[in-house]
């Protein structure tokens, strides 16, 4: 349905409407990958803890004031500002990039994106030079004692196939074209030696290798570049991990495409 893009502009400019898996995902890791590949990058997160697509529609609409903003800027200086409204956010930059995600219990529930699309039209009309993607996030551990984890027999692939087929559905529902696949290359280290957790709690990443794994899959998905042979390693992850978390993500880069109909 759709190719990789990649961004050529001297800055890459991203926004994610999210929530802790975001965090996750892109405010530690993202900015230093792509620092070690030479491309400057501006990453904003709009964070409220477990947010729903139907709580950010809620705060759209109202305005309220109920983020957590937080901006890395050109340096690398992480800057958090609260009561921020989405409105502030979507006009803070000249964003390349907008991303939605849902919140992770409801990730594989095909029903609890029924109100995407009004927030992917409200990303068009004010920011219509972006790029709307959604960000694929991942199932939870085998052991996990999440009280959503019923939602699929506290089954890790159970789990896991159903964020596939539900964000696959959601975004031809709304337009969306590329998907930033951070759950299917963690779905892909899991198979390594790695192991099938890359949790610190059961469903929020691991601080280390599992949170390298996730933003390196945004790198590769957002500027088409190699993770293999970037320079950048997080303190605490050993060599062959780290070439096994690579090498993980670089296998899962086709998942960017949504596959035909």
């Amino acid at each position: 349905m759709t190719t990789l893009f990649l961004f050529l502009a001297a800055t890459l400019r991203i926004l994610a409407i999210g929530n802790s898996f975001s965090q996750d995902a892109v405010e530690q890791n993202l900015y230093e990958i792509c620092a070690a590949a030479g491309q400057q990058v501006i990453i904003g997160n709009m964070y409220i803890p477990g947010c729903s697509i139907d709580k950010h529609v809620r705060c759209m609409e109202n305005d309220s004031p109920s983020y957590d903003y937080r901006k890395i800027g050109l340096d690398g200086v992480k800057v958090e500002t609260g009561n921020y409204r989405l409105s502030q956010a979507i006009e803070d930059e000249p964003w390349d990039v907008v991303s939605v995600q849902q919140s992770s219990g409801y990730s594989g529930q095909y029903g609890s994106y029924a109100k995407l699309a009004v927030l992917v039209s409200w990303i068009r009309e004010k920011a219509p030079q972006a790029k709307i993607v959604f960000h694929r996030t991942w199932a939870y551990s085998p052991e996990s004692t999440h009280k959503h984890y019923a939602f699929y027999g506290n089954d890790q692939l159970t789990m896991w196939n159903a964020i596939v087929d539900a964000s696959e559905r959601a975004c031809r529902d709304c337009g969306i074209e590329t998907i930033i696949p951070a759950g299917d290359a963690i779905q892909a280290a899991r198979s390594t030696s790695l192991g099938p957790d890359l949790t610190r709690d059961g469903y929020h990443l691991d601080l280390t290798i599992g949170r390298y794994i996730a933003a390196a899959a945004w790198f590769e998905a957002l500027t088409g570049k190699s993770i293999l042979r970037n320079r950048y390693c997080p303190e605490g992850i050993s060599k062959q991990d780290l070439k096994t978390a690579r090498k993980a993500v670089h296998s899962v880069r086709p998942a960017s495409r949504l596959r035909p109909l």
